[in-house]
């Protein structure tokens, strides 16, 4: 069962969004230097920071107009809840971040269109209770909406389960753990334009030279939060991923989200 049954108009507006996303994040890569984008290098992330909240309200109202019923909310609500209490556990140190574990596992049992409703709700419930709201925060939870997105899009769904299911969730948060900081790595490079020459973005610069320096700023500033973030999920999919599953899956059943609903004459 899926709390969200994706349509043709929701499939669009992910479909959409996450065109613009990679846009938003890779910009500074594949701008060339004549283009309009490089000369307002230090604007670009604010232009999309402004843009995204937008758009991720577009694609949450498509998904809420096309199959977000009142128990799938209320399945959201907890979630969210628990992903934006788990994320200040560890605030950020050392990359311990539970937070990607609960996303991941809820994105496979729930689905790809329900995780990335989770994953952006959850981010910015956990933003406000942080008090880490800024521009960054629209990227955060673009990024987090994949992260659990893709959890979703994962084979085997229906059949694979077990020590198999936890070993391909274990390695995909793994990898999401990485990519989500290497993408949320190149919302901040472009603002670090000649701060320092060997890892700063050069607006208009050569593809393989931005790419050296970006590798160096990502090796230089958040390498060692990304890999702790990558072990810390996998282990506790590893160690607490079965029963989690077991739990999420049950409580789907219970609310038959996909139930057709009958009504009595009495």
């Amino acid at each position: 069962m899926r709390a969200v049954r994706l349509g043709p108009r929701s499939v669009a507006a992910l479909a959409l969004v996450s065109a613009i996303g990679v846009v938003a994040f890779g910009w500074p890569l594949f701008a060339p230097g004549d283009s309009g984008i490089t000369t307002h290098a230090a604007d670009a992330p604010w232009l999309f920071a402004a843009l995204l909240p937008l758009l991720l309200a577009v694609v949450v109202a498509t998904i809420a107009d096309t199959g977000l019923d009142a128990k799938a909310v209320a399945m959201l609500g907890v979630l969210a809840a628990a992903g934006a209490a788990l994320r200040p556990l560890g605030a950020g140190t050392a990359g311990i971040e539970p937070m990607f574990f609960l996303m991941v596992l809820s994105g496979r049992v729930l689905g790809p269109g329900f995780g990335f409703v989770l994953g952006a709700v959850s981010m910015f419930a956990s933003a406000l209770l942080t008090g880490g709201v800024g521009p960054w925060m629209p990227f955060q939870m673009l990024a987090m909406g994949w992260v659990a997105m893709g959890a979703g899009l994962l084979p085997g769904a229906a059949r694979l389960r077990g020590r198999a299911e936890s070993l391909l969730l274990a390695g995909y948060g793994a990898v999401a753990s990485v990519a989500y900081g290497t993408a949320m790595n190149l919302q901040g490079w472009a603002l670090m334009q000649g701060m320092a020459s060997g890892i700063s973005y050069v607006p208009g610069g050569p593809l393989d030279e931005n790419l050296a320096r970006f590798v160096a700023y990502c090796l230089a500033t958040s390498l060692g939060w990304d890999l702790p973030r990558a072990v810390v999920t996998m282990v506790l999919t590893l160690t607490l991923g079965g029963p989690v599953l077991r739990a999420l899956r049950r409580a789907t059943r219970r609310a038959a989200f996909e139930a057709p609903v009958a009504f009595e004459d009495r």
